[in-house]
Protein backbone atom coordinates (compact mmCIF):
# COMPACT_ATOMS: atom_id res chain seq x y z
CA UNK A 1 0.00 0.00 0.00
CA UNK A 2 1.00 3.10 -0.94
CA UNK A 3 -0.55 6.58 1.02
CA UNK A 4 -1.31 8.93 -1.64
CA UNK A 5 -2.76 11.82 0.52
CA UNK A 6 -3.51 11.71 4.63
CA UNK A 7 -5.17 14.80 6.29
CA UNK A 8 -7.04 15.41 9.06
CA UNK A 9 -10.36 16.90 9.24
CA UNK A 10 -11.00 18.53 13.06
CA UNK A 11 -14.29 19.12 12.79
CA UNK A 12 -15.93 16.07 11.97
CA UNK A 13 -13.08 14.05 13.67
CA UNK A 14 -11.66 11.75 11.11
CA UNK A 15 -8.40 11.14 8.81
CA UNK A 16 -9.45 10.91 5.35
CA UNK A 17 -7.18 8.34 3.61
CA UNK A 18 -6.27 8.01 -0.15
CA UNK A 19 -4.08 4.52 -0.74
CA UNK A 20 -2.82 3.37 -4.01
CA UNK A 21 -2.88 -0.86 -3.10
CA UNK A 22 -0.94 -3.22 -5.99
CA UNK A 23 -1.99 -6.70 -6.21
CA UNK A 24 -1.05 -7.90 -9.29
CA UNK A 25 -2.18 -10.98 -10.69
CA UNK A 26 -4.68 -10.89 -7.75
CA UNK A 27 -8.16 -10.16 -7.49
CA UNK A 28 -9.40 -6.44 -5.66
CA UNK A 29 -8.80 -6.92 -1.89
CA UNK A 30 -12.07 -7.23 0.14
CA UNK A 31 -12.99 -4.56 2.19
CA UNK A 32 -12.77 -6.72 5.25
CA UNK A 33 -9.15 -7.51 4.38
CA UNK A 34 -8.39 -4.00 4.00
CA UNK A 35 -10.01 -2.94 7.20
CA UNK A 36 -8.48 -4.99 9.16
CA UNK A 37 -4.94 -4.48 7.62
CA UNK A 38 -5.67 -0.47 8.24
CA UNK A 39 -7.02 -0.86 11.65
CA UNK A 40 -3.83 -3.03 12.27
CA UNK A 41 -1.08 -0.02 10.35
CA UNK A 42 -2.81 2.91 11.80
CA UNK A 43 -3.10 0.85 15.28
CA UNK A 44 -7.27 1.56 15.89
CA UNK A 45 -10.16 -0.92 16.69
CA UNK A 46 -11.92 -2.30 13.20
CA UNK A 47 -15.21 -0.16 14.29
CA UNK A 48 -13.87 2.94 13.60
CA UNK A 49 -12.01 2.95 10.10
CA UNK A 50 -14.80 2.45 7.10
CA UNK A 51 -13.59 2.02 3.10
CA UNK A 52 -15.62 4.45 1.52
CA UNK A 53 -14.12 3.05 -2.22
CA UNK A 54 -12.47 0.77 -3.98
CA UNK A 55 -11.46 1.57 -8.00
CA UNK A 56 -9.83 -0.81 -9.96
CA UNK A 57 -8.94 0.10 -13.56
CA UNK A 58 -9.84 -2.71 -15.91
CA UNK A 59 -6.90 -5.44 -16.06
CA UNK A 60 -4.43 -3.21 -14.13
CA UNK A 61 -3.31 -4.43 -10.82
CA UNK A 62 -3.75 -1.38 -8.76
CA UNK A 63 -6.77 0.18 -6.86
CA UNK A 64 -7.41 3.58 -4.88
CA UNK A 65 -8.86 3.31 -2.00
CA UNK A 66 -10.55 5.83 -0.14
CA UNK A 67 -10.73 5.80 3.57
CA UNK A 68 -11.92 7.25 5.94
CA UNK A 69 -10.58 6.71 9.69
CA UNK A 70 -12.00 8.17 12.97
CA UNK A 71 -11.79 8.87 16.59
CA UNK A 72 -14.56 6.94 18.26
CA UNK A 73 -17.48 5.33 16.76
CA UNK A 74 -19.87 7.52 17.67
CA UNK A 75 -18.46 9.98 15.16
CA UNK A 76 -18.74 7.29 12.87
CA UNK A 77 -21.99 6.54 13.56
CA UNK A 78 -23.10 9.96 13.36
CA UNK A 79 -21.11 11.03 9.81
CA UNK A 80 -21.06 7.80 7.56
CA UNK A 81 -24.20 7.16 5.58
CA UNK A 82 -26.00 3.84 6.37
CA UNK A 83 -24.97 1.79 3.20
CA UNK A 84 -21.19 2.40 3.92
CA UNK A 85 -21.78 0.98 7.67
CA UNK A 86 -22.75 -2.02 6.24
CA UNK A 87 -20.78 -2.80 3.33
CA UNK A 88 -18.07 -2.49 5.71
CA UNK A 89 -19.53 -5.32 7.64
CA UNK A 90 -21.19 -2.72 10.36
CA UNK A 91 -20.42 -2.16 13.66
CA UNK A 92 -18.63 -4.21 16.48
CA UNK A 93 -18.54 -3.21 19.66
CA UNK A 94 -16.62 -4.65 22.08
CA UNK A 95 -18.18 -5.88 25.40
Amino acid sequence: MEVESDRYNPLIGRREIVLKVNHLLKSTPSRRDLRARLAEVYRVDASRVYVRSIFTRYGSGESRVRVHVYDGVERALAFEPKYIIERNGGVEFKV
